[in-house]
């Protein structure tokens, strides 16, 4: 008898291998309002994004937000929208298939072989699953690309993960990474960037740190993310050996009314000129990829808001995408669940 989970490999003389399974938040399949009816759907379902009582949320969810949002959301989303698809996607793609390369110099072709999934859409992480499945995967090392770790991010992955092995007799072994705010390799790549960016430009009077933000209630009832956020500010600015005036750690993306993470970044941003800050630079390391709140809440609205108010230069600092560095980080996390 074969049971789910369980391939024709283990009949053909072919030893069980391990694979990586990379994973992101995810991206609506198009720029339209159908599209992200279905991707906010799915997101804002998840008891890890929104901790307020289900029957509530429910009716907010679908008697509100999913009547006004998704219009306006896919507005912002053809803005950035590229001929290959979703930021977040094309950079996620670029990662895996660079990753898998780098693996395959080390171990062999395809012996390690690395797969995409994401959280809320598609690629599923259900689907990315099933495919190492497929290769006779029996350990499996998981890498949410999520730096520092929240429940809302790093514990909704490990949720998608034991609701899918909830429905196979097989559970492979896992190797759950579950943040990386302050590896070595991860601080290095970031400062690469800025070092790139001081090649290039004059220094800014500021560097802003902006981080996605959570309720504020997340960090009073336990959840470690703000902490990790200033743990890695500190850690670059310590790399960098920046004074501490240099740099200035804020949070982004807040949605609805309750307090969220402070200082907020457009209101930072708001207000520096008038303190004598008229240049600054500002990098997102909490994302590992560009994506709309980087491309349009960052470089467009946040540039905006800066400049309107009396600011004179604003640059932002992409993401770590798939530069050399970021990928090399990423090889550095898994080897040594692929060494042992």
């Amino acid at each position: 008898m074969k049971y789910k989970g369980q391939t024709d490999y283990d009949h053909k003389g072919i030893s069980p291998r391990r694979g990586v399974l990379l994973c992101n938040l995810g991206t609506p399949d198009a720029p339209d309002k159908a599209s992200l009816k279905r991707y906010l759907k799915e997101f804002l379902s998840d008891p890890r994004v929104v901790e307020v009582p289900r029957p509530i949320w429910w009716m907010i969810l679908h008697g509100v937000i999913l009547n006004i949002r998704p219009a306006k959301s896919a507005k912002l989303y053809q803005s950035v929208w590229t001929e290959e698809g979703s930021p977040l996607m094309v950079h996620s793609l670029h990662q895996q298939k660079k990753l898998q390369t780098l693996l395959d110099k080390e171990h062999g072709e395809n012996y390690i072989p690395v797969v995409l999934g994401m959280r809320y859409g598609n690629p599923s992480i259900a689907s990315a699953l099933d495919q190492l499945a497929a290769q006779n995967v029996r350990e499996i090392i998981v890498l949410p690309l999520y730096p520092q770790y929240s429940g809302a991010t790093g514990g909704s992955t490990f949720d998608a993960l034991a609701e899918h092995f909830k429905t196979t007799r097989w559970v492979p072994g896992l190797h759950f990474i579950n943040g990386y705010h302050n590896h070595g390799a991860y601080i290095e790549a970031l400062c690469r960037s800025l070092e790139a960016d001081l090649s290039d430009h004059a220094a800014p009077d500021l560097y802003l740190f902006s981080y996605h933000g959570t309720p504020e209630r997340y960090l009073k009832q336990g959840d470690p993310y703000h902490c990790f956020c200033h743990q890695t500010t500190r850690l670059v600015r310590e790399r960098m050996g920046w004074d501490e005036a240099k740099v200035k750690t804020t949070f982004q993306s807040r949605f609805g009314r309750e307090p969220w993470l402070q200082p907020y970044t457009d209101k930072t941003l708001e207000a520096l000129p008038a303190t004598g800050v008229k240049s600054v630079a500002v990098i997102c390391p909490g994302f590992s990829s560009d994506c709309l709140e980087t491309i349009e809440e960052i470089n467009a609205e946040a540039r905006e808001t800066f400049l309107e108010n009396g600011g004179e230069s604003f640059r932002y600092i992409p993401a770590l995408n798939s530069d050399d560095a970021h990928i090399e980080m990423m090889a550095r996390l898994v080897a040594p669940y692929l060494n042992a």
